[in-house]
């Protein structure tokens, strides 16, 4: 065929001219699909963003509480979260279409005596006020929601609804008032256990190991007292068998107000297989959050583990320091993983916690708990301006306005119900 064409010019020409068209029709077509895929991505984002719009979106965990008692610190303007840090305030809610929220009081654990317990008592309290003090100031903004129902009749009159809970049982000390005074100030749920064991059961993470076997005697109190009061009975950061000891012993659904499946990311803070299933059988619901090293598995950094490996051999326990020690233990440690960041999850591997979740536990028992200004933020949910990102991908993967609705808000919204009908019907059969 080449000898052909090298004798005869015209077969030549004629072949140029037909690759010619050729390479002009493929780069014709190759075009055209190009713009195909970014009408369809395009059409497939207006959809997504129009069932964002119209859906209840709630997370049920944002540490900002912390940020609230800091001198000058206003909720009410927009924060560049990389120069402050800070992942949530009222504009970006309103940027992200972001609903609703449950404000966490955290208090880190420390010493476990009277002195500790009237320090954690007082610092949940003043967390507590500040979230009150702030949606009144902002009551154009924002309004203070105490029952399910609240979140929807504030999303009418064009607010966000701001839910209290409390992360760490430490506060309740030993004294089962507690609860009730909490519950009075607005408290609707309470993550018993933080990353150290207390009073009332066995942290996940806790590294002297198990002190209870699970629940402790006064924890196995504070859950009945919580489910006769309507608070929610929160899991997130409890050892495997505090989840068996409470889901047996609760009268209502539990929740887990962040956590992630185990099969997906090898953590202990997530949840196993059999976890999920008795959630679902519970009625109880999982709540996805935004921690990347609960998304996925940690790129290994030998010089990064060795580096925080001397640090805290030089540390003395947490229980053991002072608060201002503790302060720059922390400093220590955000400067080693500033030298060594890590590269963080993305959307993607937080739906592929969802489609596990929803695969073993059902569409029912798995909602968004993102964990901002507690270490949460992902690339493209990196603060509350962008949760919008989740329903895209949510759409992507082919979920419907049904599902997603449920998965933002209406699987809290029903067991939050389910968690104040029981305790109505407690509260009934005591009189």
């Amino acid at each position: 065929i080449v000898f052909l064409i090298k004798k005869n010019k015209y077969m030549f020409k004629l072949c140029l001219n037909y690759l010619g068209s050729f390479m002009i029709l493929s780069l014709i077509f190759s075009c055209a699909s190009d713009i195909s895929k970014i009408d369809s991505e395009k059409e497939l984002i207006e959809k997504a963003l129009d069932i964002h719009n119209r859906v209840l979106t709630l997370d049920t965990h944002a540490d900002t509480p912390l940020r609230m008692i800091q001198p000058g610190f206003d909720l009410s303007e927009r924060h560049d979260p990389n120069e402050t840090g800070s992942k949530l305030d009222y504009p970006r809610m309103v940027e992200g279409g972001l609903d609703a929220v449950f404000f966490a009081a955290f208090v880190a654990q420390d010493i476990r005596n009277d002195d500790g317990h009237n320090r954690a008592k007082n610092l949940c309290l003043q967390m507590i006020d500040s979230v009150i003090t702030s949606t009144n100031r902002n009551s154009d903004m924002v309004g203070l929601a105490l029952n399910p129902e609240d979140a929807y009749s504030l999303e009418k009159e064009g607010k966000r609804a701001i839910y209290i809970g409390i992360e760490n049982g430490y506060p309740i000390g030993n004294d089962l008032s507690n609860i009730s005074l909490y519950y009075k100030k607005g408290v609707r749920y309470i993550t018993l256990v933080h990353s150290s064991n207390n009073d009332l059961a066995d942290s996940s993470t806790d590294s002297n190991g198990p002190e209870h076997e699970g629940l402790s005697d006064f924890g196995n109190e504070v859950v009945k007292e919580m489910n006769r009061l309507g608070i929610m009975v929160d899991v997130s950061h409890g050892s495997d068998s505090l989840f068996y000891d409470t889901i047996a012993l609760s009268k209502a659904p539990i929740i887990a107000s962040h956590s992630n499946a185990r099969k997906v990311t090898n953590h202990e803070r997530n949840m196993t297989d059999e976890m999920l299933k008795l959630m679902a059988k519970n009625g109880g619901v999982v709540q996805l959050t935004m921690l990347s090293n609960y998304l996925r598995e940690v790129p290994p950094n030998a010089e990064k583990d060795s580096a925080i490996a001397a640090l805290r051999s030089s540390m003395k326990p947490v229980a053991k320091m002072t608060e201002e020690e503790q302060n720059e233990a922390r400093e220590s440690i955000k400067k080693l993983n500033d030298m060594f960041p890590v590269p963080l999850a993305n959307v993607k591997n937080v739906v592929d916690h969802i489609d596990h979740i929803v695969n073993v536990a059902g569409i029912d028992h798995v909602g968004i708990g993102c964990d901002f200004d507690g270490g949460g933020g992902i690339e493209g949910v990196f603060d509350a301006s962008e949760v919008m990102n989740i329903t895209i991908e949510l759409v992507r993967r082919g979920y419907s306005e049904d599902q997603i609705e449920k998965i933002w808000g209406g699987n809290l919204i029903r067991v939050f119900k389910e968690v104040q009908a029981i305790a109505e019907k407690i509260q009934t059969e005591e009189v």
